[in-house]
């Protein structure tokens, strides 16, 4: 008989503010009912509103850990690249967003957090320890994140240089990496934009891509984000020539 071991969640104890932005924060009853009704309500409003089409939702595996990134013009990105993926693995996917766009006031984080199941990313401040965490979770609790390595959202709507933060994360790694690209994102919702219109969103995701060839030191962290963002780029994203 196999020794039973108590394994407390790693955000208990914590104020509601800090775990709110907390990396190690899990989910709660409450928290799982608010994920499964906003994004059967997001689900609708895209295939209505926006008409989302999706190809290659097949290249996404059955199970994390995996790593979804694509280009970044619009807030419409991250809600339509978790649309693509079964409703099963809500709970273990978790968008990396903005520290200092979502998590800056309390109701933003207890948004982004509670609702939208979103980890922070610090632009200003985000050091490799961040990223460390970041990456120990990824692997050991077996979860996904969809991410932007742009870092930003583009304002002309040309896609940007990648960061070498997806490198830092993936590097040496088993886990895959799936490209995807948005397409009228940024024209249904550009950055400048209050609220969003009534535009045609497609969605393209390529075959998963493995980084556990490279080291995990800057020459494999810069080699992985050149390849990973030349994926994005075939899938349709246009030069900045």
């Amino acid at each position: 008989m196999n020794n039973w071991k108590l394994d407390p969640a790693h955000d208990l104890g914590l104020p509601l503010k800090e775990r709110a932005r907390s990396l190690r924060r899990e989910d709660g009853l409450l928290e799982t009912l608010l994920h499964a009704t906003w994004w059967s309500f997001v689900r609708g409003y895209l295939a209505v509103y926006h008409r989302l089409e999706i190809v290659g939702r097949e290249n996404i595996p059955a199970e994390p850990p995996f790593v979804l990134v694509a280009n970044h013009s619009s807030h419409l990105d991250a809600l339509a690249l978790a649309a693509a993926l079964p409703a099963r693995l809500r709970l273990r996917v978790f968008p990396i967003a903005a520290g200092d766009t979502f998590f800056e006031t309390p109701a933003a984080a207890a948004f982004a957090a509670f609702v939208l199941n979103a980890l922070p990313m610090w632009r200003r401040s985000c050091g490799p320890h961040a990223l460390r965490e970041l990456r120990e979770r990824l692997i050991n609790e077996r979860c996904a994140y969809i991410l932007f390595p742009e870092g930003t959202r583009t304002r002309d709507g040309c896609m940007n240089a990648f960061k070498p933060g997806i490198g830092m994360l993936v590097a040496g790694t088993q886990v895959p990496v799936v490209p995807g690209f948005l397409d009228g994102c940024f024209l249904a919702w550009p950055p400048q934009a209050r609220l969003p219109r009534p535009r045609k969103v497609g969605l393209r995701i390529g075959q998963p891509v493995w980084c556990s060839h490279l080291a995990d030191e800057r020459s494999g962290w810069e080699r992985a984000t050149a390849e990973l963002e030349a994926k994005v780029r075939a899938l349709g994203g246009p030069s900045r020539d």
